[in-house]
């Protein structure tokens, strides 16, 4: 999320026509399209967060700037040469790190969460007791993950979180 990712097509020479026909998983359908015989682009229902990188007759690429996960979904690039017709599809998948945060509840338990992340993160506590990792789906797609150390001991003194996701890892410390 938040990055701008540049979608390549396959560059041919002698092209007629480029075409990127996006299906996102929110909201219509759009399409962007270039014909070398006129010089002309077009657009229909595309945000303008979607657009060529460069000139399509140079580089047919498709940038998409400060992607959300909104544009998640499927996107065919269709290029028409002297050579053949040429597809080439992508899957986006946006990935949202979740924020980390790290408290005492009020029986002296320290309870980590990891909040609206796309996909859910995986929570784990360096020398750990007993946990209780709990779920919680958003309207976007984000996960909330929330888990709380039970400790068997009442000497423990520094619990560390850790939250794992593709997004990247981090970790706190806490003393409750």
């Amino acid at each position: 999320v938040g990055n701008s990712p540049v979608l390549t097509c396959p560059p041919k020479s002698n092209l007629t026509m480029i075409t990127w026909k996006i299906s996102p998983r929110v909201g219509g359908p759009c399409a962007l399209g270039y014909r070398a015989d006129h010089n002309k682009t077009d657009r229909t229902n595309c945000s303008d967060s979607m657009n060529w990188r460069f000139r399509p007759d140079c580089d047919p690429a498709l940038e998409i700037r400060q992607v959300g996960v909104a544009h998640e979904g499927d996107y065919t690039c269709e290029v028409v040469a002297t050579e053949g017709n040429f597809h080439k599809t992508y899957h986006l998948i946006v990935l949202v790190p979740p924020r980390l945060t790290l408290y005492c509840d009020d029986q002296g338990n320290p309870v980590c969460e990891a909040a609206a992340g796309k996909p859910a993160a995986q929570i784990s506590w360096v020398l750990e007791s007993n946990s209780t990792p709990r779920e919680e789906g958003h309207d976007n797609g984000t996960v909330t993950v929330r888990s709380k150390l039970t400790a068997r001991s009442t000497n423990l003194t520094n619990t560390t979180c850790v939250v794992s996701h593709p997004a990247g890892n981090q970790s706190k410390s806490i003393a409750c």
